[in-house]
């Protein structure tokens, strides 16, 4: 697998992030990032200011070595709004290329929606809904359904931008925000779908509200708020910066996103507005993601990046990863002929708890429950929604800590109110299984396929072939 760099040069911050490869669920390497302010001036005086340049040019210079170092021969470098608009952004260009030793492709205002959309698909099987990229010179705004894209379209209201246009009061920026709403006739097709927030002002936002619900987790892929909620938060925020006030949770935002956050807040709220969507769901998936995504071959991007992931994990932590996809052929019955009944998303979830089921094995056995549960709780995966990560996460430590109440063990209660009892039930079902398996295996391949489970009255039966009765 060969590594793929891609270097993002917006408006406000310059970022490099190297993935392990362009796969369809790309694990990162190496991320950095510059807070440079590119466009911090550009309505001003219609340039990047000279410091600017020059601090994104050192780093492009930096991220030029690092990519060496890692060998990432496929370079894609991006620039978007502010480089595309101002009138000495072929200057900087120029001096980019020179530092960075590649091309950079200056994004349409079109196809940085249509980037953020493919994003979304790279994050999310079979999204349905709007997606939104807030940066620092733009946002970007794009239907999605499925596998099909459409309505892209940019808007001149990034956060940067913004507190630039309004001169700092919150006031003429909502009238700014409001215009350019106008200009868009069909927001109102997210009615009743779910929204999909992009851009590191919006995750700065989300991670304040999961701060202020006291929220259980802090991954961000996923979280779902539902959307008149979230709409009467950010417009809190924004009350209480146009008062002169510190907003609640001040203190918990990062310094460089302090002074921005109030105007994400404010997009946010009057977007939500205008969509009427019912559900505003993260994702930590961009255009950088969506470029990947956009290489990958048709029949790649079809693929399950959730599965993707949890068979990565079994390659790479597990005894055996083909014991791991046996565990879901073996466990079928009790989906079926045992009579617990089950949706196509939960069998999904049943596979991925397969996949990953002997990821722990190398921990301390007093350990085992906890490193594990952890490990899911806190990892990387996407496609997946919260409550189905605490799923995966509690089916792991049933099979390492028993079967009995994980409260009494340690485990938060939160964590199963996340999951919630229907969740609960089936981790503990097919980490009974799982556990079973295993003992009769020890986690090697070619030994439950030839076992089987039945169901006969109330009663669950294992079939043996005599050559594996001992």
């Amino acid at each position: 697998m060969e590594p793929i760099a891609i270097v993002d040069i917006g408006s406000n911050s310059v970022r490099l992030v190297i993935y392990e490869g362009a796969v369809r669920a790309p694990t990162p390497l190496f991320n950095e990032k510059i807070q440079c302010g590119l466009g911090r001036t550009l309505d001003s005086d219609g340039q990047l200011p000279k410091a600017a340049m020059e601090q994104a040019i050192a780093a492009l210079s930096r991220f030029h070595a690092i990519a060496r170092t890692l060998k990432a021969k496929n370079v894609r470098a991006l620039a978007t709004a502010a480089v595309r608009e101002a009138s000495n952004g072929a200057k900087f260009i120029a001096q980019a290329e020179a530092a960075i030793q590649q091309k950079v492709e200056i994004l349409s205002g079109e196809r940085e929606a249509e980037l953020a959309g493919a994003g979304i698909k790279m994050g999310f099987v079979a999204p349905d809904g709007l997606a939104g990229d807030l940066g620092g010179g733009s946002l970007e705004l794009v239907d999605i359904a499925g596998d099909t894209q459409s309505h892209a379209i940019t808007l001149p209201i990034g956060g940067l931008r913004l507190a630039g246009q309004s001169g700092g009061n919150l006031g003429k920026a909502a009238a700014i925000v409001d215009a350019q709403f106008e200009r868009v006739d069909w927001l109102d097709h997210g009615k009743g779908r779910a929204f999909h927030p992009v851009g590191g002002t919006w995750r700065s936002i989300a991670k304040l509200h999961m701060h202020m619900a006291d929220y259980p987790l802090r991954v961000m892929h996923g979280y779902s708020v539902e959307a008149d909620a979230f709409r009467a938060f950010c417009g809190r925020v924004v009350k209480s910066t146009a008062r002169g006030d510190t907003y609640d949770g001040y203190e918990h935002v990062a310094k460089s996103r302090r002074d921005l956050l109030p105007y994400g807040a404010l997009v946010a709220q009057k977007l939500l507005e205008k969509t009427r969507s019912d559900q505003v769901v993260f994702s930590a998936s961009g255009i950088r993601e969506g470029l990947v995504y956009s290489l990958l071959a048709p029949a790649e991007q079809r693929k399950d990046p959730l599965l993707q992931a949890c068979a990565e994990l079994a390659a790479q932590r597990s005894r055996s990863p083909e014991h791991a996809h046996e565990l879901k052929r073996w466990t079928d019955p009790l989906f079926g002929s045992a009579g617990v009944d089950e949706t196509a998303e939960e069998a999904r979830l049943r596979t991925a708890a397969c996949l990953i089921s002997d990821i722990g094995w190398r921990a301390h056995p007093d350990y085992r429950a906890d490193q594990s549960l952890d490990t899911v709780v806190n990892s990387a995966l996407v496609s997946i929604d919260h409550p189905g990560r605490m799923y995966l996460a509690l089916s792991i430590f049933f099979r390492h800590a028993g079967l009995g109440d994980s409260r009494d063990k340690g485990v938060p209660p939160r964590y199963h109110n996340l999951a919630g009892e229907r969740l609960t039930i089936r981790a503990r079902l097919i980490a009974g299984a799982v556990r079973t398996a295993h003992m009769l295996s020890a986690g090697m391949p070619g030994i439950v396929d030839e076992t089987r489970l039945s169901l006969k009255g109330d009663k669950l039966r294992l079939h043996l072939p005599a050559a594996y009765r001992a």
